[in-house]
């Protein structure tokens, strides 16, 4: 197992690990097989979204705050009961394909792991080759 090391800068940061896991594939030198993508923690998740247009990041933020906003009257004592409602709607996990040692993404797709509780450091992100 692999782990990818992320500090976030923003209360909902969406951070595009795609070269990260890329390099991890390549060292592994795996001609076939799966990576499975895991982030370990209960206020983020890991996505596969457009890469080629950043304001599909700040429409995500948007969309997630409106989704859930920040207060609402929550229970939760740490006061992020926001962050734990969001990651509820997205999967902690993603497999992808590997053929010929590259990671098997449509045209404008990449690896995102957005943090809904941030500012934080030191967040992993748990990476495991399965090759064929």
């Amino acid at each position: 197992m692999h782990k990818i090391i992320i500090n976030t800068k923003s209360k909902i940061d969406i951070v595009n690990i795609t070269k990260d896991i890329e390099g991890i594939v390549k060292k592994e030198d795996v001609k076939s097989g799966i990576v499975t993508v895991f982030s370990p923690h209960t206020t983020s998740g890991i996505i596969i979204n457009e890469n080629a247009d950043s304001d599909v990041k700040t429409d995500l933020k948007h969309i997630f705050e409106k989704l859930v906003p920040f207060s609402d009257n929550y229970l939760h004592m740490e006061g992020n009961s926001q962050a734990h409602s969001l990651s509820s709607l997205v999967s902690p996990s993603i497999s992808i394909i590997i053929e010929d040692n590259k990671l098997m993404f449509g045209t404008w797709q990449d690896v995102y792991f957005i943090d809904f509780d941030g500012p934080r450091h030191n967040r992993e992100i748990w990476v495991q080759v399965i090759s064929k």
